[in-house]
């Protein structure tokens, strides 16, 4: 006699990535499938990473190495660790060009004994890590982007492109289960990662950021610091700001991978915003390549919407490595607001941060690592 339970838990199909990225792969005929197999890789790499941030504690690699990043950040062992880890995955197998990493002050060649590819890699390799040592949700970002450029080797152009440019882009939440999120400019998908066999699981197809948003997420600490716009935007979405608009709930983890996947599934706006505490530098803190561009791909193709308060950041071209952005990400509608809000009060923020929004890239000669 046939289980009902056991019916009842297989009467959906089982996808596992590897499945579903070499299903994506049948819609572009021309697929030579060393894109697919780079996906692949990441999803292999974070279940490496997935396997140390479980434990840890247990392993003795809490805790702050003695070095920062290129950002001014004390690295994290782990940090140190994910950054690796993801580098020894993609610099030997042909398919990548060029690499860049937050952890890395430069452009990382591929060892000149390898083979290079068609395509640059860009990755945070633990975002949040300051949070590793009271056990908060962290992530890794990372985002794809097509060789354009002559010569065998990546360049500092092949990394620089707009946001609209890329091929892909994802992130990995290692939170209560570790989930794997990435969107190939054809829907956004989840899958979460079952440690009893080691595979990551469709759980979550054609994710869409719902029309009603519950959440706004933002470090309300700052408050002192934010503009006259942002500080009425702010208190719209308390409801406070204006007349019959409903308050959202105030969510903030200090992991932009942690909010910004909770208002994907929930609905909301996660803002970092630029400041004028100090008026040469009016861009904030979030890094445009290693974090905006990827998850601002994303939302888009979720329903979504990413600003920088003046326009679009996947128009945004960058000009360095390391370029910072403000950012208003989330509900389209919710984003349109802080635009709006940003042109109306904010005319001296504008004008302090569009020559380094618009500035011309930086020719710096590629290093290796």
């Amino acid at each position: 006699m046939t289980d009902p339970l056991t019916e009842k838990k297989f009467d959906k199909k089982l996808i596992t990535i590897e499945r579903h990225i070499q299903e994506q792969q049948k819609l572009y005929p021309s697929a030579t499938g060393k894109f697919t197999e780079m996906l692949q890789d990441m999803a292999l790499s974070a279940k490496l990473i997935a396997r140390e941030t479980t434990r840890a504690g247990l392993a003795n690699i809490l805790g702050a190495v003695d070095a920062s990043n290129p950002t001014g950040d004390r690295q994290q062992k782990l940090d140190v660790f994910a950054d690796e880890v993801i580098f020894r995955m993609n610099d030997h197998t042909g398919r990548v060009c060029a690499m860049v990493s937050e952890e890395h002050e430069e452009l990382i060649d591929i060892p000149p004994h390898y083979d290079t590819g068609n395509y640059v890699l860009i990755y945070d390799p633990l975002d949040g890590s300051s949070n590793i040592d009271v056990n908060v949700s962290i992530g890794t970002i990372f985002s794809i982007h097509r060789k354009f450029t002559r010569g065998e080797r990546g360049t500092l152009e092949d990394v620089l492109q707009e946001g609209r440019r890329l091929l892909a882009a994802g992130y990995v939440i290692y939170g209560s289960s570790t989930m794997m999120v990435y969107t190939t400019g054809r829907g956004v998908f989840g899958f979460t990662l079952d440690p009893a066999i080691g595979e990551f699981i469709l759980s979550h197809p054609n994710i869409r950021i719902p029309d009603t948003p519950k959440y706004y997420s933002v470090n309300q600490g700052n408050e002192k610091f934010w503009t006259a716009g942002v500080r009425r935007y702010v208190k719209w979405l308390q409801g406070i700001e204006g007349e019959g608009h409903e308050p959202l709930g105030h969510r903030y983890i200090g992991s932009m991978v942690s909010d910004f996947h909770r208002n994907l599934l929930k609905g909301g706006v996660f803002l970092y915003p630029g400041t004028m505490q100090d008026p040469k530098k009016p861009y904030g803190k979030i890094r445009l390549l290693y974090e905006a561009q990827a998850l601002a791909f994303i939302a888009e193709q979720a329903g979504g919407y990413a600003s920088d308060g003046i326009g679009d950041i996947l128009n945004v071209r960058p000009h360095s490595l390391h370029q910072r952005t403000p950012i208003f990400v989330g509900n389209r509608d919710l984003v349109e607001r802080a635009e709006k809000y940003i042109r109306e009060y904010d005319k001296d923020w504008v004008q302090a941060f569009l020559p380094y929004r618009n500035a011309e890239m930086q020719h710096k000669p590629a290093s290796s690592k």
